[in-house]
Order: structure tokens, then C-alpha cells, then sequence
């Protein structure tokens, strides 16, 4: 049972008296800070960057590219701007968007949303003809950085769903997915340490990081959902923010069940994120009070007097029987207590696992072509760190780059 943090209201300081804290020369300056990406299939990696950029400042603003700007320098993205914008906005982190964001961040960029600096992980952002996009921001001293989450990337998901393998599920060491890691968007200069795949291992720490919330506070009502919740998407979101809408003062709780139990009414390799992954996803939302990790498949008497739930909601996805064939809502319709809600956004991961399926040799191409621009960025550091001549060497890495 996680409690997540977006529940409770910030307290004011209580170190600060009446008097000063109205004094505009004792009150404390807002910091502003600056994000942005293209935040094509949102993952935890991205909510914990953006949670890392909200720990610097007090404010967040998050700018997010178009399809146009992200098909000119990446490649075409699998969601829509629109999906990307609302997906974007439902991270609890972030106050903020700036819809169309350009792909250079520049000074003039954080001056006109007044924003103090700008953050980014300790990876590389490139344009189209691999200049970095944060070059001019980094040299006028208005740039930090943040550490990037190991274990998660797009292209991690994206193996995952076109190898059909369930080894994601507890650990990576599976031929098949062995393979994947060998070969999926591998340029042909090797690996790229910012694009590759590694293993994400959940702690204690990273939890306590996406929640830390509070207990239902008098006059909540608390709503119980539950499911898999799997590649957190869209979808999700607007099913989330309907539930949160049904009362003046919700506290919702998530049941996220077992990747098994997933997999045994999902079938195929389902989940694609294991349990561990799709915890740090819900708690990133802000819809979001509370998690039930590895939650019971039946929403049962003693789950719903634990919690003293008020209302249990579902979607209108199919509900599959329990194991012994019974409906698992039983109780809480019973007790008259059950609600089936329209989100009005129908998107499924089968949805999800479709369009990658689909446009499966494009997203390689674009992986592949994206590391090649980072290996030659990697070579042209590696020279500047041996002696070579620095200007030669940006020059002969656009070079190479326009060739690839």
C-alpha cells in the first residue's frame, strides 16, 4: 500500500511569522524552472525527470514539441501532440505546459516564460544535423542536470511488445531478450550509452520519492479502481480523471495486480511493464491518492472494509471472471456501491502494441539513426578528451552525421 503524495495540500512554512512572511523583502522568490521533450509514450523515466526538475525550484513548467518538429529531427512520433499534451499534464510534478515547445532550448525560450533555468537528464538531446539542442543554454550558465532513470526507455518498451517474450516480467536474463538488447535501434557504430537498454531495479528509496502522501482526510470519499494499468497511457488518464470528478472530495485508491495475474486475463506477454514499473506510473498521476501493490483480482468484504471504501468504479473494458469463474465486483455491487464510468477515450495497450506493430521498421530507423547521431557526438568527446583539435572536431561529427 503506497500513499501518494498529489492528495495532500502543501502546508505554508510555519517557520515564518504574520509579519514576515507579508514582507515583500523577507518573502521567499519563486524559482521557475524549465522542461521540455517529446514525451512520446511517457514512462516513469520521464515523470522522474520531471519530479528531479520540480525538486530544484518551486515552479515547473514543462514545454512539449510537436508532431511536425519531432518527425523533422527524430522521426514520427507514436502519439499524437494532443495525447502527448494531456499525458504531460496529468504528472502531479508538473504546473505548467507550454504546448509547441521549439526543439532548441534557448535563452530567449526561458526568458519569455520567465523560467530561471532549465533542466535535462545526463544524456544528449540532438537536432537534425546533431547539434546539441541545449548548447546555448548550457553556455550562458542556465542549464542542470538531472540523473536519468536506469532501466526504462522507449525503445526498451517498444522491444518488448514486438518480442512477444514474458522475461520482462521478472528478470533480463533471457536469450530472447538478450537479443533485443544486442540488436534493437543498435547503430552501426555500436552502442550509445543514452539509447541502449538496461535493467530498472526498484527500491525502497524510488517509492518514497513518487509518493509520500497522507492518510484519507474527514469527508473524503474514497474511491477503490483496480487492473493492470499497463504501459500507462491516455486512456488511463481520462478513465482517472473521470473517477476523481464522482466526488467534491476524492481520495482514489489503485489495486495493481501482479504481473501473473495479469498475464492469466490479458495472455500474450502481457503486462509489458512488470509490477514494479507500473507502480511508479500511477504514482506519478495526479488523479492519484494511494497504490495497492500485487492488489486481489476480487474487490472482496475485506479489501473494501480495510479501506472503507465508498464507491468502487470500472471502465467499460470487458471485466473477466475470477478463477473460480465468479464475478469479481460481486461484493461491491451487492453493496450497491459499484459504478461503471465512460471516460469517453476508449484507448487500450492492445492499442498501443498495435500502432508500434505497425509502424515497427520506421520506429527502428528512427532508434538507429538516433544513436548513430550519439555515437558520433560520444567520438567527438572522446577526441576532445585526447588532444584533438575541438573545432575539427565538431566539424568532421556534422560531417558524419549528414552521412548517416
Amino acid at each position: 500500500m503506497i500513499r501518494n503524495g498529489s492528495h495532500a495540500v502543501e502546508e505554508e512554512d510555519k517557520g515564518e511569522s504574520s509579519s514576515t512572511s507579508h514582507s515583500p523583502e523577507k518573502r521567499k522568490r519563486v524559482i521557475r524552472v524549465w522542461c521540455d521533450g517529446c514525451y512520446d509514450m511517457v514512462h516513469y523515466g520521464h515523470s522522474n525527470q520531471l519530479r528531479q526538475a520540480k525538486a530544484m525550484g518551486d515552479y515547473l513548467v514543462v514545454g512539449v514539441h510537436t508532431d511536425e518538429e519531432i518527425a523533422k529531427h527524430k522521426g514520427p512520433p507514436v502519439f499524437t501532440q494532443a495525447e502527448r499534451y494531456k499525458m504531460i499534464r496529468a504528472i502531479k510534478w508538473v504546473d505548467e505546459i507550454v504546448e509547441g515547445a521549439p526543439y532548441v532550448t534557448t535563452l530567449e525560450t526561458l526568458d519569455k516564460y520567465n523560467c530561471d533555468f532549465c533542466v535535462h537528464g545526463d544524456d544528449i538531446t540532438l537536432t537534425v544535423d546533431g547539434k546539441d539542442t541545449y548548447d546555448e543554454v548550457k553556455r550562458m550558465g542556465r542549464y542542470r542536470e538531472c540523473k536519468r532513470t536506469q532501466g526504462v526507455s522507449t525503445t526498451d518498451l517498444v522491444g518488448r511488445m514486438l518480442l512477444l517474450t514474458k522475461s520482462h516480467h521478472s528478470n533480463v536474463d533471457n536469450a530472447a531478450y538478450q537479443l533485443h538488447t544486442d540488436n534493437f535501434g543498435k547503430g552501426p557504430k555500436g552502442h550509445s550509452p543514452w539509447t541502449g537498454v538496461s535493467q530498472f531495479l526498484q527500491t525502497s528509496q524510488k517509492i518514497i520519492q513518487f509518493a509520500s502522501g497522507k492518510e484519507p482526510q474527514p469527508g473524503d470519499t474514497i474511491i477503490y479502481v483496480a487492473g493492470a494499468f499497463d504501459l500507462f497511457h491516455i486512456g488511463h488518464v481520462d478513465f482517472l480523471k473521470t473517477v476523481h470528478k464522482q466526488a467534491e472530495k476524492p481520495y482514489v485508491i489503485v489495486g495493481l495486480h501482479f504481473d501473473q495475474e495479469v498475464n492469466r486475463y490479458k495472455g500474450k506477454n502481457y503486462p509489458i511493464m512488470n509490477i514494479h514499473e507500473r507502480t511508479l506510473s500511477v504514482l506519478a498521476c495526479r488523479y492519484v491518492s494511494e497504490v495497492v501493490i500485487g492488489a486481489p483480482y476480487a474487490v472482496g468484504k475485506d479489501l473494501l472494509d480495510h479501506f472503507k471504501v465508498d464507491l468502487v468504479c470500472h471502465g467499460k473494458t470487458e471485466v473477466f471472471p475470477d478463477t473460480d469463474g465468479t464475478d469479481p465486483y460481486a461484493e461491491p455491487k451487492k453493496r450497491g456501491i459499484f459504478r461503471i464510468l465512460d471516460s469517453g477515450n476508449n484507448l487500450t495497450s492492445d492499442d498501443i502494441v498495435q500502432r508500434i506493430i505497425e509502424n515497427r521498421l520506421q520506429f527502428e530507423a528512427r532508434n538507429q539513426k538516433k544513436e548513430a547521431k550519439e555515437m558520433a557526438v560520444i567520438e567527438a568527446l572522446k577526441g576532445r578528451k585526447e588532444g584533438e583539435d575541438p573545432q575539427l572536431a565538431d566539424r568532421q561529427r556534422s560531417v558524419r552525421v549528414r552521412q548517416e
